[in-house]
């Protein structure tokens, strides 16, 4: 019997009859002939609401700052949300004849690092849960998001978690595919909440998933992406509310055609800061970023120009959130003498739109149809970053939506390849 491995976000259980939507679709794989491994979610609100609970026990803190609580007892309290969905979704599935159990990360169990509430996973043995499908079991209701440490104390393993569990026990186990359960019906060439022409993709190359990911696409977290990337775990995206056939998201090999640009992603919540006036030393640009690194800003496009006199413009990108942290990294390690500039320039009210595809390997003029198309639309290009497969800029926040929509249009996207 093949094996599949079902994962339901927090939208797809947010209550009794959600779940029970949930567990017919389980029950329709299990009539396939398929052991089923199932990944729950908490409901959704449940996790935000235990995080505040924590908050207010640990004096009122703000319960996602480290040192005001204990990270230990905070994952054991975080991670109860996902271990009452798995019990309602294996109790709903026995009212349907399914012989199914649930099982906490540490039944299992998923072996993971000592990091509290950001833990990696190590290992899934997988001689549990064989016994017991041999044993006649047809549903194992995992609940998502947790783990074990190397003491014995439940971890929690961050943003993105449950999915990262579902992938990783696709992983362990060998499942034919892993089957992402949430509120769209698959990936789309882009937002369509901001285009209408926004086209649901068939298939998509795990390299294009893991960029839109990064880049601001929200279906996917891109750590599940890299782990099922590495392990070739086939990937789909469906709806919890529909039969509508998803996205599949696999390797580039299975995809016959695809168009030279697949997707656009954005992002609104960007911010372009400018170092000006920097030495040009060997050096200087590990002496900025490293500060940065340290105060968890998350850099993303960087830009040198080299201006006369031997200084040089130092320019980079991060989230709006982040601004106030790196100005205060920066002007603590000028203040330490380790590097000097003479101002820093700060434009809060900036968007990143990306294009992406594996077809651009093999065309040239991507790059320059990009950026004469928003030429002719008048939008002024701030900030360029490439990669192989990828063509990043920053343009002011009021022109991404006629971005993204001018460059779905050139590349026609709604257009099957």
């Amino acid at each position: 019997m093949a094996l599949l491995v079902m994962k339901f976000g927090g939208t797809s259980v947010a209550d009794l009859e959600r779940i029970r939507n949930a567990a017919v679709k389980v029950k329709r794989e299990v009539a396939r002939g398929h052991r089923v491994i199932v990944i729950v979610s908490a409901m959704s609100g449940e996790t935000n609401k235990l995080v505040g609970l924590v908050g207010d026990a640990a004096s009122g803190a703000e319960a996602e700052a480290p040192g005001f609580y204990d990270a230990r007892e905070y994952d054991a309290v975080v991670a109860s949300g996902e271990l009452v969905t798995s019990g309602l979704m294996a109790i709903v599935l026995q009212e349907m004849g399914i012989q199914a159990r649930s099982w906490q990360g540490w039944q299992v169990p998923v072996n993971t690092t000592s990091a509290h509430g950001a833990a990696r996973i190590e290992s899934i043995p997988r001689e549990n849960l064989d016994r017991k499908f041999g044993e006649g079991m047809e549903v194992a209701v995992i609940a998502g998001f947790q783990g074990v440490a190397p003491d014995g104390r439940v971890t929690t393993l961050g943003r993105g978690g449950s999915d990262t569990t579902a992938v990783a026990f696709a992983a362990a186990l060998e499942a034919e595919r892993c089957d992402i359960y949430t509120d769209v019906d698959g990936i789309y060439t882009t937002d369509p909440r901001i285009t209408a022409k926004a086209r649901k993709l068939d298939k998509i190359a795990f390299e294009e998933m893991l960029e839109l990911a990064s880049l601001g696409a929200k279906v996917l977290q891109t750590r599940s992406v890299e782990l099922a990337m590495r392990n070739k775990v086939r990937l789909q995206v469906l709806s919890s509310f529909s039969d509508e056939p998803g996205t599949l998201v696999c390797d580039e090999d299975e995809i016959m055609e695809t168009n030279v640009v697949t997707g656009i992603a954005c992002s609104r919540d960007e911010a372009k800061l400018t170092l000006i006036s920097v030495a040009d030393r060997p050096g200087v640009a590990a002496a900025i970023f490293g500060p940065l690194a340290e105060a968890g800003v998350i850099v993303d496009m960087i830009v040198q120009n080299i201006s006369e006199e031997g200084r040089t413009d130092m320019t980079f990108s991060c989230p709006v959130g982040d601004v106030a942290k790196a100005e205060r990294a920066l002007e603590a390690a000028k203040a330490r003498g380790e590097f000097n500039y003479r101002e820093l320039d700060k434009d809060t009210d900036v968007a990143k739109v990306s294009i992406v595809g594996v077809g651009m390997r093999s065309h040239a003029g991507v790059a320059q149809k990009m950026f004469k198309n928003l030429a002719d639309d008048g939008v002024n290009i701030k900030v360029i970053t490439t990669s192989e497969i990828k063509v990043s800029v920053l343009v002011d926040r009021k022109y991404m939506e006629l971005t993204v929509q001018s460059l779905h249009d050139a590349f026609e996207l709604d257009r099957a390849p």
